[in-house]
């Protein structure tokens, strides 16, 4: 591992990856990044895990969301254990998937007929929040040594501080979008019944919680047909 051309490297991607401009384009780039700078990895991908259920995302090959999915029927993998909880470990790596593997004995050998010879991940996480865990595959057994872990490390410390820092954005984003939107609602209700602000907001909040609808999909309504039906 050239770790003077590695460094340069990373430096790169981390200016890239603050550079993206939405959330789904910085996981793409985190996950390119990987195939890119960690040497043995033939697929990259993020799980996420919503109780016992899988999310991918950001795959670079179909082999990453096949064993996710695995990963889930089983209710039992790496890439499962390293999402479910900062408690645990927070870095993996199977060397060899032909091997028997205690710790995931069923796993193992239904990845490997996936074509999956060795995998490592690790825990994505900032000291305020846990994000799921970033996950290397090889084909080939062996595919990953100490050096490679040691970068993904690196690679998984720069990509959970921009993956944070894009969600953090879009909520920001969502959220001034949403109060502009029930602004203009609130502005044609005003206008159409002779109501003021408060009493035009009191509309929309009993709307929305006598129809268990969420108050941005009332504006939303309001913006469109110009009226609550």
């Amino acid at each position: 591992m050239d770790w003077s051309l590695f460094g340069q490297r990373m430096a790169a991607m981390a200016r890239d990856l603050l550079a993206q401009d939405s959330v789904d384009a910085t996981l793409e780039r985190i996950t390119a990044s990987a195939i890119e700078l960690v040497e043995g990895s033939d697929a990259a991908g993020i799980l996420i895990l919503h109780d016992s259920k899988v999310e991918t995302l950001a795959p670079t090959h179909a082999l990453v969301t096949d064993s996710d999915l695995l990963q889930q029927r089983l209710g039992e993998g790496p890439c499962f254990d390293a999402a479910h909880s900062a408690q645990g470990e927070r870095v993996y790596r199977i060397s060899d998937l032909s091997a028997v593997q205690q710790r995931w004995p069923v796993f193992a050998p239904q990845a490997l007929q996936l074509g999956v010879g060795s995998m490592m991940g690790f825990l994505l996480f900032t000291e305020d929040e846990d994000l799921g865990s970033l996950n290397f595959y090889s084909r080939e057994p062996g595919a990953f040594t100490a050096d490679s872990e040691l970068a993904g490390l690196l690679l998984a410390s720069h990509a959970a501080v921009a993956f944070s820092a894009a969600r953090t954005h879009a909520q920001m984003e969502r959220a001034v979008a949403t109060r502009h939107l029930i602004g203009e609602a609130m502005g044609i209700i005003m206008g159409s019944h002779r109501l003021t602000e408060e009493e035009a907001f009191s509309v929309l909040r009993r709307y929305s919680q006598t129809n268990n609808i969420k108050l941005r999909e009332v504006a939303r309504r309001v913006c469109e047909e110009g009226a609550l039906s």
